[in-house]
């Protein structure tokens, strides 16, 4: 009788910590064997991240060096420039992508230009026939050929490949024109014709005069410095 009585006060004294328990955590689960969420650790402090930019951002001025020191390469700039061509005379220096505006006096106006890719080189003495501001495009059929899916014509505008202006050397199918793709400075890309900016073609177009002569040197004549301008011969 004593052991009955004693197991029931164990037993009612266990149950009343139960419930005074279970009153100060909160409510028992509705499946006690089902298992409990993960505990959520706190973030690793800043201090111990590694500090780094974003890709992008680290593409960027990766990108952005090299571009900048490219195209100042390329900008219009009077140089010192011994030639025995007379003032108002067109030098192509294909080999180092620039083209000459001779003054006189020992200088010429230096513009950066986009040439012949492989195989579409060419050197020569031209005149300029003729000029046209904001130029309709006619592909010519040779290019057709090689690519068929040009436009037969294309309107002058900002969207024409010609430019702003275009300068046609007599006896072919050539210009020294402006561009809508002027990230093309300094490359080789044509098919034989020159590209200039916009802005500076149509510098070079108030300054070229109708039967100019137009002189482009091989692609391996190298006596031009790529920087000064200086002849070294």
């Amino acid at each position: 009788m004593f052991n009955f009585a004693l197991r029931s006060s164990l037993t009612a004294v266990a149950f009343a910590a139960a419930v005074s328990t279970s009153a100060v955590a909160g409510p028992l689960p509705l499946f006690p064997f089902e298992p409990l969420p993960a505990p959520q650790h706190a973030p690793r402090p800043a201090a111990y991240a590694p500090v780094q930019a974003p890709v992008e951002a680290q593409e960027q001025a990766q990108d952005e060096v090299p571009v900048v020191a490219t195209q100042s390469r390329f900008k219009r700039q009077v140089v010192e420039y011994r030639t025995s061509e007379a003032p108002g005379t067109v030098v192509v220096d294909t080999a180092n992508t620039y083209l000459y505006f001779v003054l006189g006096g020992g200088k010429a106006i230096r513009y950066g230009i986009g040439v012949g890719r492989d195989g579409f080189t060419w050197s020569g003495t031209k005149i300029v026939e003729r000029k046209a501001k904001w130029p309709d495009w006619r592909p010519p059929q040779e290019m057709l050929e090689r690519q068929p899916y040009l436009p037969r014509f294309m309107a002058g505008g900002p969207d024409n490949p010609l430019g702003a202006r275009a300068m046609y050397l007599s006896g072919s199918v050539y210009r020294i024109h402006g561009t809508n793709a002027p990230s093309t400075i300094g490359q080789r890309v044509s098919s034989g014709c020159f590209r200039l900016r916009n802005e500076d073609v149509k510098d070079l177009y108030e300054r070229v005069k109708v039967g100019a002569k137009v002189v482009v040197l091989p692609l391996n004549d190298r006596r031009i410095s790529n920087r000064s301008g200086f002849s070294t011969n």
